[in-house]
């Protein structure tokens, strides 16, 4: 029996690629199988995974068409055999010793979910990494620590609030988990789709532990990729991501998340607003267009009207209300003068 199963979607990655799989053919928990999953590459990419399912048994390859992130690790999850679940995208990489600990936690408490940290690689290697993880303060929750959770889970009343980091990639997920909650991972969402995963997995977790101070999950931070750069989609997805999430939130019925997921949209809103300043190379014109729209969009101005972060700092609470009341040039200098990253 395989404890774990490491699913790595794969497109268009071809130099990145060997940094990745090494990384996990490298883990000193060797009870492992890695399922390479081909997302209908146009590089070389598919010929790399080959060859290494070649060099070691533990590798399996698929090769699909292109279906997109989501559709990439659902299709690896389908054939994976493992008592646990973990995903890797790959143009990241681990340290040696990620699986090993997080299974060591997993076998010590009966864990359905285990947590770790990463940390920020940046391709600019003046930039400071950054570690981020969950805001879970205990080593291991039971079901009913689990549940007292929830009303902060996903905002706790500041601007991005999240004591979920909803990355799949710091976590394993006990694979039970991961087959009843496929269904409800959508290809449609191309923005924040972990969450669709993550929330309704612990959701429905009788237990979760945490690997405290550890962040061995290596992100890395292409500033020349979409992360870096402005989408004209970014609201339309950020709605989509929203909407579903309400509908899962409504299907599980455990808890109502809806408020929460109002705080979260509305954060993601203010971010894509800014990047539609600062990263746009359009002029002035393009930027303002972009703040109207964001202004008067239908559900931005709802968000606006509920909303219930109460733990704001001013220059954030602020912002909000010049988006309330369509103060697009007030909107523009701010975003320019102290929104600059």
């Amino acid at each position: 029996m395989v404890d774990i199963s490491v699913v790595v979607p794969v497109y268009n990655v071809e130099e990145l690629l060997p940094r990745c799989i090494d990384s996990i053919l490298n883990q000193t928990k060797k009870n492992i199988e890695i399922i390479l999953v081909d997302d209908g590459a146009t590089d070389g990419s598919g010929a790399v995974c080959d060859a290494y399912a070649k060099k070691d048994e533990r590798i399996r390859v698929i090769h699909k068409p292109n279906g997109g992130l989501t559709s990439a690790w659902k299709a690896g999850a389908e054939v994976s055999t493992g008592t646990y679940l973990g995903f890797i995208d790959s143009d990241d990489w681990i340290d040696a010793d990620m699986y090993e600990r997080m299974w060591e936690s997993a076998v010590q408490y009966d864990s359905d979910v285990v947590v770790c940290g990463l940390v920020f690689d940046y391709e600019d290697p003046s930039l400071e990494k950054r570690q981020e993880i969950s805001g879970f303060e205990k080593e291991f929750y039971n079901r009913q620590e689990l549940e007292k959770l929830f009303p902060t889970l996903l905002n706790d009343g500041r601007f991005f609030g999240r004591m979920l980091q909803p990355a799949r990639v710091t976590k394993l997920y006990r694979r039970e988990l991961v087959e009843k909650n496929m269904p409800l991972c959508k290809e449609e969402v191309t923005v924040g789709e972990d969450l669709q995963l993550t929330l309704p997995a612990l959701l429905d977790a009788k237990s979760m532990s945490v690997v405290k101070d550890f962040y061995p999950y290596h992100y890395w931070f292409n500033q020349n990729s979409m992360t870096g750069k402005f989408d004209p989609q970014y609201l339309d997805k950020i709605k989509v991501m929203a909407k579903r999430m309400k509908e899962i939130s409504k299907e599980k019925g455990s808890y109502d998340f809806s408020s929460q997921i109002t705080n979260d949209f509305l954060g993601l809103a203010v971010i894509g607003l800014k990047n539609g300043v600062i990263r746009n190379k359009e002029g002035k014109k393009s930027a303002m267009d972009i703040i109207k729209r964001y202004c008067n969009d239908e559900m931005v101005v709802e968000a606006l009207k509920k909303h219930t972060m109460n733990q704001l700092p001013i220059t954030i609470r602020g912002f909000l209300l010049l988006m309330k009341a369509k103060q697009y040039q007030i909107c523009y200098m701010i975003c320019k003068l102290f929104f600059k990253s």
